[in-house]
């Protein structure tokens, strides 16, 4: 049977996935194997598929179809986030569109537009990483708030506020606006914005003096309870114990002293606004200060502001300056630029404000995080990432862990009439509490908070094994901790900090044993991709054009651990093409009718010079992968078989055109084939299993397939047999060169002699006569006269063009190449003459410029015979 003269992506990525699922290849159950477990890291239910989760799903696929190859009990588990913030803000918009106010329905009812929605859309990320060829155990897939997981964070929660690690309390926290709930210091994120820094004039009370304040938020100004000055600051040494009054609403506040106060920036006095400000909350509390918070939940002003009340803080700051310049209270506006705090789900400017919320205490449970790192327990990659998680945990502050939404776990707290509380994991275990304690379980009503999503997706590694709840299972014990988790940079403290602090509370182990942290999706002009830049790729786009395995190869080939890749399609094309390279590859072999006889000595060469150069290629990708360089995992496995299997080895033992080939060169040919295909398929999955279900190798039984094929191990290899083929390959190479560059057509035979000193060169014979064409190869002792001479590794060989040959261009030629050479000596010459580079340098770099030298003295002296005897 022929095979297709193009390979057709979307046939094979159909065919094949379906047959993997339909025959179990994904399933994990416990066995005796050694298991080699990863979680996905949950995607938003509301998310889709982006080039981030391209990239991280990708590499988690690469490493578990590699470890299933390598005959481990592999297990992916799939699953999604309910993300809290995000869904319900989708919610609430749908219902918005229905003509429904989330205030005017229940909570339940809320929640069945929640699990509706949850139902109907949350699903097509997982959707999508089938197209990707994710062979994940699509049977394990979990969600954050299934049933059991919840029940295992409610139980959790119960846990830490047992042991004294849960609190609540008023404190300052980030509120989110839009969002109208509070976010965890993680969840902010800081960016540099062009704002005015307002100089605002406050009266002095009983005088005709008045203070001028610099601020960026003159909204504020109506929850000033003081005006802060410096104890040294002689500019004010008259204000001491007076009063003020806040512009607008003429309130008084008194002035008081404190060293905080920073004398040189703006006028060096301070305006304090507790209610609106962590330091500022920090000094009132100092004072004993007055707090007066003058914004609602949804960032407009209340009736404590007293004016515009109603407005939008952002609209109030454009009024209030408007009307403090109508009142001569405006002395001037300076633009400026500072960093302010966004919402990391909904981007609305966080609001620092003062809320009762329920808190986690870190600075102990984080502890054993740090310690793990630091030795080398879990291993950060790249390992630069290991400072700022140090300095993070180091410095860690209590989590804020309630979120005032409905879609979530909610906080497993009981309130009676009296607002006392207790924590209970039902209402009658509450009403017993309560009890117990004496208290009156009247008008029970359970907390209105959620907790926190990432307090949830925390237990992920251990609640997806039902570890929680049941640590003593089969599941949990066999497959936790797990070995790598891919994750992005930016989650290394939302998530991955939080799992190793809450794997270690229950288990007094680490989650996972490494932590793969990939790089950020930028275009080629170095910005992150995004919807509002419009400079982010669909990748199912994406994949329908360049076929998933060309998708796959582009994203890795630009993608170094810990490093932003530079996005660009070309990677994506380049990708396709090594796929159409290899099945033309594939077709060249199929197309070739064999003869019943053993293979020549030069296909025993090339077939010799290939297992060993095989092997090498194996150890080199084996090294990568244990350093976690996929990247350059790939660079080599991408070498190997375009350069080496396609253009060296096919060529060497192809034959002649319409001829046979001798069939135990073929049989060789096929089994490196195969091997070549288990190489590739974890970055290739599609493709391979394509090929290797060709008849070429014959008849294939039902689970025969790349997916679970023995991935190669290296035999050892004579680096000899590479050296000196490496030599073979140059002089194939020079010959091919000089042709080029004397216009001679490759189908001219041309007769070439070598001076061989350290190669062997007789066994390479006929490898060099086919490839170089070559109409006759002899060896000599000594230079020969008027032919061009070139050296391959220390060995000269000469090509006597006769006719060919333009004497004085090529007289021309070798004169620039001897000057060039020249140049680069003088260089090298010049650093191996700078002591301090000589000193400092380590060996093998100095070692290097002396091999250089060497190398260039040798050509010059090869060039210069052949200038003379031309004459």
């Amino acid at each position: 049977m022929s095979i297709a003269k193009t390979y057709n992506p979307k046939e094979a990525e159909e065919k094949w996935y379906s047959y993997w699922i339909d025959h179990g290849f994904f399933r994990s159950i416990p066995d005796e194997r050694e298991p080699y477990t990863i979680v996905m890291p949950p995607p938003n239910v509301t998310g889709v598929l982006h080039m981030g989760h391209m990239l991280n799903n990708t590499i988690q696929d690469v490493l578990i179809r590699r470890a299933r190859m390598q005959g481990k009990n592999a297990c992916w588990v799939p699953g999604t986030d309910h993300a809290s913030i995000a869904t319900e803000a989708k919610v609430v918009a749908m219902l918005r569109e229905q003509g429904v106010d989330k205030k005017s329905i229940s909570r339940e009812k809320f929640l069945e537009h929640a699990w509706e929605w949850k139902e109907k859309y949350g699903g097509i990320i997982l959707k999508q990483l089938e197209k990707l060829g994710a062979s994940c155990d699509w049977e394990r897939t979990k969600f954050t708030m299934d049933p059991d997981l919840s029940e295992a964070v409610i139980d959790t929660f119960i846990k830490f506020y047992n042991e004294g690690y849960i609190y609540r309390g008023v404190r300052m926290v980030n509120w989110d606006p839009q969002g109208k709930t509070a976010l965890s210091d993680e969840e902010v994120i800081r960016r540099e914005v062009n704002q005015k820094l307002y100089y605002i004039r406050y009266e002095v009370k009983d005088s005709n003096e008045y203070i001028v304040i610099a601020t960026t938020r003159p909204e504020t100004i109506m929850a000033d309870t003081a005006i802060c000055i410096h104890p040294q600051d002689p500019r004010y040494t008259h204000l001491k114990g007076k009063k003020v009054l806040v512009p607008l609403v003429n309130r008084e506040i008194p002035v008081i002293e404190d060293e905080y106060v920073e004398m040189e920036f703006g006028t060096g006095c301070l305006k304090v606004t507790p209610a609106h400000d962590l330091n500022d909350y920090e000094l009132g509390q100092k004072h004993n200060l007055e707090v007066i918070d003058i914004l609602n939940d949804d960032g407009t002003l209340n009736e404590k502001a007293q004016i515009l009340v109603g407005e939008d803080r952002f609209i109030a700051r454009k009024k209030v300056a408007k009307m403090l310049e109508e009142v001569a209270q405006i002395e001037k506006i300076e633009d400026y630029k500072s960093q302010v705090g966004f919402s990391e789900r909904t981007d609305a400017a966080i609001e620092p404000k003062l809320s009762m919320q329920w808190f986690l205490k870190m600075e102990q449970l984080a502890k054993p995080a740090l310690e793990y790192v630091e030795n080398g327990t879990i291993k950060l990659i790249p390992e630069k990432f290991f400072a700022s998680y140090k300095h993070w945990m180091e410095n860690v502050k209590d989590w804020c862990i309630s979120r005032q939404l409905w879609w979530g776990q909610r906080i497993p707290a009981w309130f009676n009439e009296r607002n006392e509380w207790v924590v209970a994991k039902t209402e009658a275990e509450a009403i017993a509490a309560f009890e117990q304690q004496g208290k009156s379980p009247e008008g029970i009503r359970q907390e209105d908070d959620v907790l926190d999503t990432w307090f949830s997706s925390g237990l992920w590694p251990m609640s997806v094994f039902d570890g929680v709840r049941h640590p003593e299972n089969r599941e949990f014990q066999y497959y936790y901790p797990t070995n790598d988790l891919v994750t992005a940079p930016e989650i290394l403290f939302f998530w991955v900090a939080r799992m190793i602090i809450m794997g270690h509370d229950y288990t007094e182990k680490p989650p996972f044993k490494n932590v793969y942290l990939t790089g950020i999706v930028r275009d080629k002009l170095g910005r992150k991709m995004s919807k509002s830049l419009g400079n982010s790729p669909d990748p199912i786009d994406l994949m329908e054009q360049y076929g998933t395995d060309g998708v796959r190869v582009g994203m890795l080939l630009s993608s170094p651990a810990g490093n932003d890749l530079m996005f660009d399609v070309s990677y994506c094309e380049q990708g396709r093409n090594f796929a159409n390279k290899i099945w033309n590859a594939f077709r060249l072999v199929k197309g070739w009718e064999t003869i019943d006889v053993p293979a020549t000595e030069a296909q025993k060469t090339a077939a010799r010079w290939f297992e060993n150069r095989f092997n090498q290629a194996v150890a080199e990708i084996d090294e990568h992968f244990a350093d976690y360089r996929l990247s350059d995992a790939l660079m080599s496995t991408y070498k190997l078989i375009w350069d080496d299997f396609c253009a060296w080895y096919l060529e060497l033992i192809k034959p002649t055109y319409q001829a046979p080939i001798e069939k135990e060169a073929l049989e060789t040919v096929k089994h490196f084939f195969e091997k070549v295909l288990a190489l590739v398929h974890p970055f290739m999955p599609f493709l391979t299993e394509e090929l290797w279900h060709d008849e070429l190798f014959g008849t294939r039984t039902e689970k025969d397939c790349v997916i679970v094929a023995t991935y190669p191990i290296t035999q050892g290899f004579d680096e000899q047999v590479i050296k000196e083929f490496d030599v073979v390959k140059q002089v194939i190479s020079e010959v091919r060169s000089i042709r080029n560059g004397k216009g001679i057509s490759p189908k001219v035979a041309l007769p070439l002699a070598i001076n061989a000193t350290v190669i062997d060169f007789a066994k390479y014979q006929e490898n060099i006569i086919k490839l170089a064409n070559i109409s006759e190869l002899t060896f000599v002792k000594e230079k020969v006269q008027g032919a061009v001479s070139f050296l391959a590794g220390k060995d000269e060989c000469y090509i006597a063009l006769e006719n060919n040959l333009d004497i004085d261009a090529e007289k021309d030629r070798i004169a620039k190449e001897i000057d060039y050479l020249k140049g680069f000596l003088i260089a090298v010459e010049k650093k191996l003459s700078n002591e301090r580079f000589v000193q400092n340098a380590k060996p093998e770099i100095v070692q290097n410029e002396q091999n250089k030298k060497a190398d260039a003295e040798a050509k010059i002296n090869i060039l210069e015979d052949s200038l003379r005897s031309l004459g």
